[in-house]
């Protein structure tokens, strides 16, 4: 059983590696083709890098590198954040922060949009949204913006992480008005929405499944169909109806996306009168679905 437990978690590891490897390497991709040629700040410690670029291209030929910055933002804000929360809990968001820097150092600056800056908003926050939401499927982050929210709300434990992060990028967008301008402020604000909503996207479209709940009077025969038509398990929970005062069962299954339209079909055949919910959950481990990791405990 031991052996069995360290070949799987090492498996899972090495999964989660490969996410964050194609995710920072799309960050990086967003970062130097497009964000950092139009001088377009996302935010976070990405956009601080952006900015020191800028403000040290009179000191430096072209600038401190943006991979350099970033890697001096994030490697000290890690430190503190392991010595304050433990190794177990940020080794994967250090990994990932060297890897986004490597990425940025090997991945050269190219101009591929010179002088649309929506397009640069659209194409630059929709891959680093797709890169975050990878890296956030591997389990870890960027370091950043988050995870210098997460050292502040230790400090201030009245505000959320979720309430610290959005103000600390809205401090970063305010600080390219002053070095580069409200206009390609305001697209690079469009960038970072683009970006939450793509990356929230694609965690979603890995994680998320669907449960439902089935009154009938024919939930023998529902209950058999769908686990014979789709594989999947389905649970009787007691249920009464509190205006007929009468005991009625109720079915419980989960099923994937792509399943649901073959389980309304199910339904419906067998019982058009079939009361059902349909819910989207945002996760759903165990068999057939997600499963646990030793790594998430």
């Amino acid at each position: 059983m031991r052996q069995f437990l360290v070949r799987r978690f090492s498996r899972e590891t090495r999964q989660n590696i490969m996410w964050i490897l194609a995710g920072t390497m799309f960050m990086a991709l967003a970062t130097n083709l497009f964000f950092t040629p139009a001088n377009m700040v996302p935010g976070g410690f990405t956009g601080l890098a952006i900015i020191i670029k800028r403000l040290s291209a009179h000191l430096i030929d072209g600038g401190i590198p943006t991979w350099l910055g970033n890697l001096l933002l994030n490697v000290p804000l890690i430190i503190v954040a392991i010595l304050v929360r433990g190794w177990k809990f940020m080794r994967r968001t250090f990994l990932a922060a060297v890897l986004f820097s490597v990425w940025l150092f090997v991945i050269p600056e190219y101009t591929l949009i010179r002088s649309d800056h929506f397009l640069v908003a659209i194409f630059g926050g929709g891959l680093m949204g797709i890169g975050l939401g990878l890296v956030f499927f591997g389990k870890a982050t960027t370091g950043g913006t988050d995870t210098l929210a997460a050292l502040l709300q230790k400090a201030f434990p009245h505000l959320s992480v979720a309430k610290i992060m959005p103000a600390l990028d809205v401090i970063v967008i305010l600080l390219s008005v002053w070095i580069f301008g409200i206009e390609i402020s305001l697209y690079a604000a469009v960038s970072v929405i683009l970006c939450g909503m793509v990356a929230d996207r694609i965690i979603s479209g890995f994680k998320n499944a669907y449960m439902a709940f089935i009154v009938s009077d024919k939930n023998r025969e529902i209950a058999d169909a769908i686990m014979r038509e789709l594989d999947r398990g389905a649970t009787n929970l007691k249920g009464k109806g509190m205006y007929t005062r009468s005991e009625r069962p109720v079915l419980f299954c989960a099923v994937s996306k792509k399943q649901t339209a073959d389980l309304k079909e199910i339904v419906y055949t067998l019982d058009p009168d079939a009361f059902m919910i349909l819910n989207e959950s945002q996760e759903i481990r165990g068999e057939g679905f997600l499963k646990f990791s030793r790594e998430e405990l």
